[in-house]
């Protein structure tokens, strides 16, 4: 009878040990929005995106709560600037299907308002073009794509701004 050496066993990762501030807001972040009645953050964060700018600028969400151990058929909770409300009652089933689709099931069947103060959106600054410096200018002509070479040129405005051109040789 031969005895086998025993297998070398993975190190267990240590409870204590440093951590990326990455890998922990995930978890922060996420428990703070189940106390509150989310299960998906970024309901919050995208809601300009799921009923369009004009909406989300006079409405946000507060919760979603389910019924006891389900994840479907809940009720949505907006705060609505006051003016708002009605029209935002006269929406409710075209947000209700928004919310849905942005969920990929019948995750709210009902939207409760509330009146309340909502905070403004912060305004989106248009990207401001400056002149590219002439030596590095000749070199992006030969560049085809139009996104691309707006980007490097600012880009290099950019570098031209902050610390002069970098001498090459």
């Amino acid at each position: 009878m031969s005895k086998r050496p025993p297998a070398p066993k993975d190190e267990p990762q240590r409870a204590n040990r440093s951590r990326q501030v990455a890998e922990l807001l995930p978890a922060i972040g996420g428990a703070a929005f189940r106390r509150f009645g989310f299960v998906q953050s970024s309901i919050v964060s995208r809601w300009a995106e799921i009923v369009g700018e004009r909406y989300a600028a006079a409405s946000h969400p507060e919760s979603i709560r389910f019924p006891f151990g389900k994840k479907q058929d809940g009720t949505l909770t907006l705060v609505v600037r006051g003016a708002f409300a009605p029209m935002m009652q006269h929406i409710t089933p075209e947000i209700t299907e928004r919310v849905n689709r942005f969920f990929g099931y019948s995750a709210v069947a009902r939207v409760v308002i509330r009146q309340g103060e909502v905070a403004k959106p912060a305004p989106k600054r248009a990207p401001s073009f400056r002149a590219v410096p002439h030596d590095l200018g000749e070199s992006l002509k030969t560049i085809a794509d139009p996104e691309l070479k707006a980007v490097l040129e600012s880009l290099a405005a950019g570098v031209a701004a902050s610390s002069g051109l970098p001498r090459i040789g």
